[in-house]
This record gives structure tokens, sequence and C-alpha cells, in this order.
């Protein structure tokens, strides 16, 4: 039986460990709930600057409404964040793990079934915005429950490590929904508005199946089991969160920003903007995110590892530094029409500069709060940084490159918001030698 050893006396295990069979089950199972939340978020978030403009809403109201659409998900974030949190925090991460990832496949697909506004009016973009609202709402427990599946079954000196596969998910799903939709746009574009743009949705069925399966097989974490008062503790995670940790969770969701920003407006801002304003192909955009994502997958880890020997708050501070100057930079980069250096600016902002701080999120996070308010601590800290600074960014970017006349409205933006996590990072406690047996 796979076990967490506690520093006793006699004992031969660290603190934190658990055998090697455990640790990478439990990593490959926090990889399949990330792979298709963030294969669900890129599918849409293209989506919604690609096509669905045209499908689900009338002429002149097609980007706004898009753009309104993919926001409405992250209305029901924090309210999933707080339910799957407090749940998991009482009872366990497994059940919840299950549930959320289910909840997010399932309104996937039955998006791809939709009608057209041109067939149905105005239940299309209803339906549009019900669907993207309860996915959204079962994302709010994705995060949280996933990041700590890897972390509280990882080797104590490698929690940075093994954290960072439920992180890789991320940039994999990217990849493969950016790839897939690149496929679709291949063909006839009477095609694509036909019937075409629906085949990526149908494909998150297949992996829907294929997470339940492996999460199904996980065993609830023994960092949970063995904190004292966690099934059917009368207490209230969020409200005990709020008591013991108001600081940290304040800091953590302004750290978090960066990162919510920064990737809004490279992957769904920037391909609006740069294909409508710049002259860029959409196929030029989606290469640049597969080739970006599929570096990411590789730095991810290497960024993870890093950190379990330097610490979190260096390598994620890099990534806020990296952001502030390519976030000045992005824009300019995608004007010069050339096509390497479209592809080179979407690979330093997304690859590189999210990279750093996303790789190390959940394990960095997680560190700062004790198990009994875990769940719900990363739940808030995401999704409460996503509602804030992720929801309204593609509106805010066209808004104030509406009033600066040019896209330094939306540059200027991501840097000033890469500032202010630069500073609540600094103010975070160091947490890579710290114990989770707390």
């Amino acid at each position: 039986m796979d076990t967490i050893s506690e520093a006793t006396s006699g004992s031969r295990t660290p603190p934190g460990t658990v055998h090697t069979t455990s640790s990478k089950h439990a990593s490959f199972a926090a990889f399949s709930g990330s792979f298709i939340e963030w294969y669900d978020y890129s599918l849409y978030g293209t989506a919604a600057a690609v096509v669905f403009p045209q499908l689900f809403f009338p002429e002149g109201a097609g980007l706004v409404g898009a753009f309104g659409s993919f926001a409405a998900g992250f209305l029901a974030r924090p309210v999933g964040a707080l339910v799957f949190g407090h749940l998991g925090d009482r009872y366990g991460r497994k059940k919840m793990l299950l549930l959320s990832v289910l909840i997010m496949g399932m309104c996937t697909l039955l998006i791809g079934l939709l009608p057209t506004y041109q067939s149905s009016g105005w239940l299309a973009p209803a339906l549009l915005v019900l669907l993207r609202t309860v996915q959204g709402f079962g994302i709010g427990g994705e995060f949280g429950g996933g990041a700590l599946v890897a972390l509280e079954n990882a080797p104590s000196q490698k929690r940075g490590l093994m954290g960072s596969f439920h992180q890789m998910g991320t940039p994999a799903g990217i990849l493969v929904a950016t790839g897939v939709f690149s496929l679709v746009m291949l063909l006839p574009q009477e095609t694509v508005m036909d019937w075409a743009w629906r085949l990526p949705f149908f494909l998150s069925g297949l992996f829907l199946v294929l997470a339940l399966y492996i999460r199904d097989k996980l065993p609830e974490t023994e960092v949970f089991q063995r904190s004292e008062d966690t099934k059917g503790a009368k207490q209230i995670p969020f409200i005990s969160l709020l008591r013991q940790h108001p600081g940290a969770l304040l800091l953590a969701v302004g750290a978090r920003m960066c990162d919510a920003v920064t990737f809004n407006i490279v992957n769904v801002f920037g391909i609006a903007y740069a294909t409508r304003e710049l002259g860029l192909a959409n196929e030029v955009m989606l290469t640049g995110f597969v080739i970006s994502a599929g570096i990411q997958i590789g730095l991810i880890p290497i960024f993870g590892t890093l950190s379990d020997r330097i610490g979190r708050r260096p390598v994620y501070l890099s990534g806020t530094i990296v952001c502030a100057m390519a976030g000045l930079a992005y824009f300019p980069m995608l004007s010069l029409n050339s096509v390497w250096i479209a592809w080179l600016a979407i690979i330093l902002t997304q690859a590189v500069g999210t990279g750093l701080m996303f790789s190390i999120q959940g394990t960095f996070f997680a560190e700062l709060f004790t198990t009994k308010v875990r769940y719900t601590a990363l739940g808030v800290v995401y999704q409460g940084s996503s509602l804030i600074g992720g929801a309204p960014t593609p509106l805010i970017a066209l808004t104030l490159v509406g009033i600066a006349g040019s896209y330094w409205g939306a540059a200027v933006y991501v840097t000033a918001i890469a500032i202010m996590s630069f500073i609540c990072t600094l103010f975070l406690t160091e947490t890579y030698r710290s114990s989770i047996l707390k």
C-alpha cells in the first residue's frame, strides 16, 4: 500500500514521501483533468474569435457577443470553486475530481450539438451562454482538486516537479485544441461554418471517457486522510480560510493576475486583433499557438524542477518580469506581419512568460495553506483571479485599444498587471522547503 511517512524516530522515509507508483498515477490523473479543462477552454476561446461571431450572433454584434459569452463562463467559476472546495476539503478530493471533469466534458460536447442563430434565433446564443456558464461551474472545481492530487502524493523534495505535471495539461490541451481546430480550418470555409466546426467539440467526449477511467482508479490522498477532523467537520472551509490566511489569499490572487491577463490577451484578444486589424492569417496565429504550447510542455517540468532547487518565488518572479517586457513587445512584433516574428512573440509571451508562472502555481499556492482549507484556497485564488483578470480581459483590451487608437492600450495593460503581480509575489512566503502535513 502506498503511504506517506511522517518524520518519526526510526523512520527511513522523509516527510511527504510517497511510493513512485502512487505519485506517478496521481500526476497522470491530475494531468488528465487539466488537459480537458484547457482543451475546452482553448477550443472555446479560439472558436469565439474565429467562427462563433458568425454562427451564434446577429450581424454587427458578433465579436462583442462571442467575447461576452466567453466571459460568462468565468462568472460561475468562483461559485464552482467554493462549492467544490467546500466539499473537497470536508469529504475528500476524489469524488470532486470525477464530478468536475464530467461537467466540463459534457458541456463541451453539448456545445457541438447546438443550433446556430440562423436556424433558431436567440435560442442559440442563450443556450451557448447557459452551457458556458455550467461549464465554468465545473472548471471552478478542477484546478484545486487536480493540483492537490499531484501535490499531496508527491515526495517532499519533488513537489515542484510532480505538481508541474498537472500544469502540463494546460499547454497539452491548448496544443491539441489548437491543432485540431487548425486542421478543421484547412477545409473550405463553407464546410467549416456548416458543420466541421463541431468536430473538435465532439472529440472532447473521447477525452472525457479516458479522464473518468483514470480518475476512478485513484485513491484518496493520504495527506487529506491524515488531517484531523476532515470528514464531517463542522467548520466551513471558506470561513476558516478568510480567518486564517487573509493576507496570503489576497497576495496569491494578485500574483496570479499576470498569468490570467497575459494568457487571455495573447490567446483570445490577440487572435481577433491580429487577424482583423493587422492582416495576419488565422492559420499563422493558430500555428504559432501550437508551436508555443509544444515548447511549453517541455519547459514546465524544467521550471518545476528549478523551483525545487532555488525556490518558488524566484521562478515566479521571473515570469512576471518576462510578461512585463513581452507585453510591450507583443503587438509591435505582430504588426511587422512576419510569420516568424509573430511566432517568436507568441513563444516568448506564452511559453516562457506565462510558463514560468503557471508551471508552479498549483504547488506554490497550495503550499501557502493548511490541508483543511487547501482545496478551497486554490479554487478561490485561481478562479477569483480568472474572474477579475481573465473574464473581462478581451473586452477591456478592446476598449483600451479604442481609446488609445492603437494596440498600445492593450500592451500597457498587460505590463501594468505584470508589475502588480511582481509586487504581490515579493510579499508571499517562500514555501519550497515547508511541510504540507499541516
